[in-house]
């Protein structure tokens, strides 16, 4: 017979919610949350499906965070299994979804309803964000459902997000904090004509690669203990035609920053514009910030779910700020202490995504005993 983690987990992913689609996770989630005695609250922005839901009378509150949408599983005739039929093999199950992050959504729902059972009364509150704008543009998820806890004067003193934070096994990483996005697209002016006669164009390729060259070896920070150095990556480069014999007329290179707190945003668009006027290139430039760094170096939050992890697993959890961003970083301006911690992040948006069976009621135990130990 499977777990209660396992069969909820199982029911969301036979759910096609393809980004920004629902398709009734959150329902699900809302009928298991109702009968505990949450207070839920749909929230639809846009096309997407959010809840907040929040259970007790007054105190500090946990906040379980996370996203029922999912990326797309490419064609499917190359999963070994049907991607939006879950299928246990060899003590994985498989199906999109099983790592990010819908085995830890059924984890949170499971431990809650085991934690309330054992301690109706308990101190504080527990509540849920949950959006399906997580893997796409993230513009109407988690972002709006934060302007409109601010409108209440609601701000939760923690929040689990839960994310795949684990290598190797489940609650051998926590991730406290993520680093910074600021992505760019870069626009490089020349004029158009026949490479015969280089002297009545101007090209944007030559004319950009030293200036180019330059932003690639730049040292933008040395990071800090809890961050690596700013890193910045040409991510694509477009330019021409498509005929050999036309000089181009324009440049189009797109990048990205990962940056630490040692750095500001304001500070790397400065110094990139200032290397970009030293190259005297004529260049339109479109900035978009995903968001800022963030970090809960310790606290109770961080202190309680190291100790949960020993107490069910016997890791001596590692704390990390790698990876990419989540919505933590939508979070974390509150002042809330936010941490990532769920499954293990090997196959998530791969093809024959799957999570480890018994790491589910490992992770599910994990966040009963942090319960436990922040809210008794």
């Amino acid at each position: 017979m499977d777990s209660a983690t396992l069969a909820l987990t199982k029911q969301l992913v036979a759910r096609q919610s393809v980004t920004p689609e629902d398709d009734g996770c959150q329902t699900l989630m809302i009928d298991r949350l109702a009968k505990i005695g949450f207070e839920t609250t749909p929230l639809r922005f846009d096309d997407v499906d959010n809840l907040w839901a929040i259970r007790g009378a007054g105190g500090p509150i946990l906040c379980f965070a996370g996203h029922t949408d999912v990326v797309p599983t490419g064609p499917e005739e190359h999963w070994r299994y049907p991607p939006f039929q879950p299928t246990e093999a060899d003590g994985q199950l498989y199906g999109r979804g099983t790592a990010d992050m819908k085995g830890s959504l059924a984890a949170m729902v499971v431990a809650v309803e085991q934690f309330i059972a054992e301690h109706p009364d308990h101190h504080g509150r527990i509540a849920f964000l949950i959006t399906s704008d997580e893997e796409g543009i993230a513009a109407n998820g988690t972002l709006k459902v934060v302007d409109w806890l601010q409108q209440q004067l609601i701000t939760p003193e923690y929040c689990l997000v839960g994310e795949p934070s684990s290598s190797s096994q489940c609650g051998d990483v926590i991730k406290n904090g993520r680093r910074g996005s600021l992505g760019c697209q870069l626009t490089i002016k020349g004029i158009q004509g026949h490479v015969a006669y280089p002297h009545l164009g101007r090209n944007p390729i030559h004319l950009a690669m030293p200036a180019l060259d330059e932003l690639a070896q730049e040292v933008w920070d040395q990071g800090n203990d809890f961050f690596p150095a700013t890193s910045f990556q040409i991510s694509n480069i477009t330019a021409g035609t498509g005929a050999t014999n036309v000089i181009p007329g324009e440049l189009n290179v797109t990048f990205n920053f990962r940056f630490s707190t040692e750095v500001s945003d304001q500070q790397l668009r400065d110094r990139t514009e200032a290397i970009l006027d030293k190259h005297g290139l004529e260049y339109a430039i479109d900035w978009h910030l995903s968001g800022q760094p963030f970090l809960t170096a310790e606290g109770e939050l961080v202190a309680a779910a190291m100790a949960s992890i020993k107490q069910v697993t016997g890791l001596d959890t590692e704390l990390s700020t790698a990876g990419g961003t989540s919505d933590g970083r939508f979070i974390a301006p509150m002042g809330t202490q936010v941490i990532e911690l769920g499954p293990t992040n090997a196959t998530i948006h791969k093809v024959d995504e799957n999570t480890n069976i018994a790491d589910l009621d490992i992770l599910t135990n994990i966040y009963q005993v942090l319960l436990q130990k922040l809210l008794l």
